[in-house]
């Protein structure tokens, strides 16, 4: 490949220019690749930890439905009475060029959405004990997409990083050397050739004052 180049001073300027962003490029991708690499082990931890909180969150909010299905019968009726909620915002924010959502459920006062009169304290419980599954489900759901995409990231980033360490680093770096090495050849070439002339010369001239003596 660095045969194709042409060796001239101006190419090697050039070369040695390539050269120098690659190796930063490379240092630039590897350093996000780190970065991006911390961060999906944080996530990852706080995934653990919302999973285990979410499953006895699960556990917990059965164990309070049973309950009330016990002491007002089926509580389908009741639960027809609460509104769907959809009050979650998306944002994102950016990590070293990937984005990373945010996922916010709108802070609304508590409110019972059935009577008073035909239900009691363990509806309420059930009630309660749903509303936090949902709103860790939410931060669950978040943090498990944030790991997807940082781990995009991180392949995106290798991948280039490998691309320049492998591929363009060294041809650059064989284009210096080929290029450096033949205009140094070119140059003891005319060294040897000024020297040859100036040899000669100095021949000549001692040739021509002799014969004027």
């Amino acid at each position: 490949m660095s045969q194709t180049v042409f060796p001239t001073k101006g190419n090697l300027i050039a070369s040695k220019k390539s050269l120098a962003l690659a190796q930063l490029g490379f240092d630039l991708l590897d350093r996000k690749r780190n970065i991006l690499i911390r961060e999906i082990m944080l996530l990852s931890d706080e995934a653990k930890r919302l999973q285990g909180s979410i499953d006895e969150a699960y556990k917990d909010a059965y164990d309070a439905l049973r309950n009330a299905n016990i002491s007002l019968g089926v509580i389908t009726r009741y639960a027809k009475c609460v509104p769907v909620d959809d009050g979650i915002t998306l944002s994102t924010r950016s990590v070293m060029g990937t984005e990373l959502v945010n996922c916010e459920l709108e802070k609304k006062p508590r409110k019972l959405w059935y009577g008073l009169s035909q239900t009691d304290s363990k509806l309420d419980e059930a009630y309660i004990r749903f509303k936090y599954v949902k709103e860790l489900t939410i931060k669950l759901a978040e943090t498990e997409n944030n790991i997807y995409r940082l781990s995009v990231g991180i392949r995106k980033a290798g991948r280039r990083a490998n691309a320049l360490k492998n591929i363009m680093i060294p041809k650059y770096e064989e284009q210096v050397r080929f290029i450096s090495a033949a205009l140094e050849e070119k140059e003891r070439e005319e060294f040897s050739r000024m020297k040859v002339i100036k040899s000669a010369k100095l021949r000549k001239q001692a040739a021509d004052e002799g014969g004027y003596a």
